[in-house]
């Protein structure tokens, strides 16, 4: 069974920092060729913040480039965001996502993790 396990998520004030780490475990059937953070906001659909391929390709919502950044760690299957000046507009729940395989693909997502940025 695969899981991906996300920590990280809390509540903080503007302009403050937050990391996320998810850690994948479980025995998935393809080679692993993405990793990546989805979040969304209450009454709003799930969006891309932020994913990295194989080759080390990153991919930034506009709305985060130059304050988050995504990096992974493939000998202990983890990917991180560094979240950096958060405002309120980042509150959120965060989601891990994994995508194995070329021509036939599996997805997998975390159980979320609650970002809250308030006063």
């Amino acid at each position: 069974q695969v899981q991906l396990v996300e920590t990280g998520g809390g509540l903080v004030q503007p302009g403050e920092s937050l990391r996320l780490s998810c850690v994948v475990s479980g025995n998935i059937p393809f080679k692993v060729n993405y990793m990546g953070w989805y979040r969304q906001a209450p009454g709003k659909q799930r969006d891309l913040v932020a994913g990295v391929t194989n080759d080390g390709t990153i991919d930034y919502a506009d709305t985060v480039k130059g304050r988050f950044t995504i990096s992974r760690d493939n000998a202990k299957n983890t990917v991180y965001l560094q979240m950096n000046s958060l405002n309120v507009e980042d509150t959120a729940v965060y989601y891990c996502h994994v995508k194995a395989g070329v021509y036939i693909t599996a997805h997998y997502w975390g159980q979320g993790t609650q970002v809250t940025v308030s006063e």
